[in-house]
Parts: C-alpha cells; structure tokens; sequence
C-alpha cells in the first residue's frame, strides 16, 4: 500500500498530535481520515453545483421575483 512522509514543525506536529487526540484516533488514522474527508468535501460540492445548475432555471421560472445574489445592486435585497 502506498505511503506518505509528511514534515511538520514542531508546533503544526504538536497540533495535529492534539487534534487526533482529540478525536480519540491515532496520528496516523487521524491524517488519513482527513485526507479522504476532503476528497469527499469537494466531490459533494462539485456535485451539489451540478445540481444548482440543473435546477437553476427551474428555480428561476418558480421564483421570478428573486434576484441571484450577484445580479444585486449594492446594498439591494432579494424581493
């Protein structure tokens, strides 16, 4: 199985000791873990923009007094 050697300072090693700890996991279980959490952080977001974009014109025809958050002018609420 592929591995990794990571470096750290003293003080970041001293806070990822303190955040594994913390979650009750070992160093090595705990940057794992984080490494394969964000993967699936960015592969939710990327999914959930798909599904914004499918649904936008949908969302656009049911709500035409809404105005996306870009399309304010400066200070202008949606109605």
């Amino acid at each position: 199985m592929p591995s990794l050697n990571v470096s750290f300072t003293d003080e970041e090693l001293e806070g990822v000791r303190a955040a594994a700890a913390a979650e009750g996991k070992s160093l090595k279980q705990y940057l794992h873990d984080l490494g394969v959490r964000e993967m699936q952080r960015k592969q939710f977001i990327a999914g959930a923009a798909r599904w914004a974009d499918r649904l936008r014109d949908e969302f656009d025809e049911a709500f035409p007094d809404e105005v996306p958050p870009a399309q304010r002018g400066n200070g202008a609420a949606a109605a």
